[in-house]
């Protein structure tokens, strides 16, 4: 109840994660003196540091469930890379594709699992 009464206090024209760093560097300015050094933080550093003044809680962790599978697909493709670039010649040029399509494969599963 208290965080619904800070933030109406503030008279916010849009939700905070819809603001633009500009809007959020004049906010944390003006209203949130305890912020230090507002003006050189990104849009997250300050969407955290007002959140964390407003004493509102983070909905998730912000981290990926599928951290360590993606790291371990990128290892693979670079290995596959390499393997790739070691083939030369033009007698090796299946070998060559087939590498092509595993790479191309692992790389749309990491877009997948760091879209989730």
């Amino acid at each position: 109840m208290s965080e619904e009464l800070k933030i109406e206090s503030l008279n916010l024209k849009k939700p905070l994660d819809k603001m633009t760093a500009k809007e959020l560097r004049e906010l944390s300015i003006d209203k949130f003196p305890q912020i230090v050094g507002a003006s050189g933080m990104g849009k997250d550093e300050l969407l955290v540091q007002i959140k964390e003044v407003l004493g509102i809680a983070e909905e998730g962790s912000g981290r990926n469930p599928y951290k360590e599978q993606i790291a371990g697909c990128k290892r693979t493709i670079k290995d596959l890379r390499n393997k790739k670039q070691e083939l030369s010649g033009t007698e090796v040029k299946r070998e060559k594709d087939a590498l092509r399509k595993k790479i191309k494969k692992m790389k749309r599963l990491t877009r997948r699992l760091s879209a989730n």
